[in-house]
Parts: structure tokens; sequence; C-alpha cells
């Protein structure tokens, strides 16, 4: 009977619809970010359920506001509502304090939505994991990770999805604090590439990146901004 309740403890002290929850997470196709020391990356599998799908409308990496994004694995309607509230929440801020809120802020409050379903009777935790990339001017870039109980955590590189032990590992092996924006690209791609059935294309890629706009310096007119990588760019970077 514990695991059909959401709000009642099992004996040992779990909630067995969030680790239902996570089982859908795991699911999921493989998503991954990494922090750079100039910039973040997140990239996620992109694959259509039916060749007569257009590819172009499907959207795993949402920009939230200018300094903010995310990508997801699990239930993809889910995603959808937390965008809305995040972007909600992003413009609620905005309209307070006229800047946008700091990732960590928006983090927690993505992260209350989700645990408020978690002990409320009639409803289900989402199913989904997000990775949050973010730039603030006071703590440079960030990467964050909420999974469906309503935890976040800060991380230097991280993974979620189907083939996330594997890819965690490769990612340990790969990563240093000292890694560049394009190098973190090319390591998203080759940890993507470790657990992907048949050829790795752009049209099977999302990637989103927080980095400096094109041809601008750092500064308060011009501070690194989040944006969804062009078909275009991610064949750039696997042709490397």
């Amino acid at each position: 009977s514990y695991s059909f309740s959401l709000t009642t403890f099992s004996p040992s002290g779990k909630l067995v619809q969030i680790e239902h929850a996570l089982q859908a997470v795991s699911a999921g196709a493989t998503s991954l970010g990494i922090k750079a020391k100039d910039g973040i990356v997140i990239a996620t599998e992109k694959k259509s359920p039916s060749p007569l799908v257009d590819d172009s409308m499907i959207e795993k990496v949402a920009l939230v506001c200018p300094n903010i994004g995310m990508v997801y694995s699990g239930m993809g309607p889910d995603f959808r509502v937390l965008v809305n509230k995040a972007r909600k929440s992003a413009q609620a801020y905005w309209k307070i304090y006229a800047e946008y809120p700091p990732t960590r802020v928006l983090v927690s409050e993505i992260a209350t939505a989700m645990q408020d379903a978690t002990q409320s009777g009639g409803v289900r935790p989402y199913g989904v994991s997000l990775l949050v990339a973010g730039y603030d001017e006071l703590t440079g870039p960030s990467l964050w990770q909420i999974d469906p109980s309503g935890s976040f955590w800060a991380w230097k590189a991280s993974a979620i999805g189907k083939n996330m032990v594997n890819a965690k590992t490769f990612l340990e092996k790969r990563y240093n604090d000292d890694i560049s924006l394009v190098d973190a690209a090319h390591v998203a791609l080759l940890t993507l590439k470790e657990g992907f059935e048949g050829e790795l294309t752009a049209s099977k890629l999302e990637m989103g990146i927080v980095g400096l706009p094109q041809g601008k310096a750092v500064g308060p007119l011009a501070p690194p901004t989040f944006r969804k990588l062009t078909e275009a760019e991610i064949n750039d970077y696997l042709s490397m």
C-alpha cells in the first residue's frame, strides 16, 4: 500500500512514489551539463518517437531568461509545466528588482514547486530531473541539478537519464577545473556518443551554452548569456 501513497512513508523511511519518479527519469534520454572556466554547456539526446514527427518542433533545452537555461530527462509534459513556472518566476523577480534572478534563487523556486508535489494528496511527483545552467555577476557561471524530490545541488559536471552512471564515470575521467567552454562542448559530445545507439548527428542533439555574446568582451553591458546552439554550430563541434 505504501507504493500507492505519496504522503505516507514506508517503514524504511522512503516515499516510494518519488522512487518511481526517479525511475521515469532513468528511462529518459541522457542529458548532461559541464561547467567550464568561462561558461557552461548543457546537452541532450533528441529522439523523435516516429520518423513522421517534425524534429524541429521538439524542445528539450529551454531558455528561461537571458542568463539561465535548462535541460531535462524524464517526462516532457512535466518539463513544459516547470519551464512555464520558471519563466513566470523570473519575470516576477524582474518586475520587482529590475534584473533577472540569480541562478540559485530561480533553482530554489523550481525545487520548491517540485517539493510541493511530494507532500500533498491528489497529486504526484514531477517525473523529471533538471540541469539548470546560469550566470550571475557575483558568482559567475553555475550548474545545478534538481530531482523529483525537490532536492538540488551545484555540480561541476553531471548527467541524468538512462545512461547517467556511465556518463558520470566518463565525465570524472575527462573533467578538470581549467576546462574551456570549447573543450567542454567536445567532452559533452564525446560523453553522449559513448551511450548513443547509431550515428550521432546534429539533428539528434540539442545543446545550449552560457557564454559571452559573440564578438563581445565581458562587462556590465555584455554579461554572459544563455543561448541554444544551431544545428550548424553543433555540426562544427562534431567535425572538430
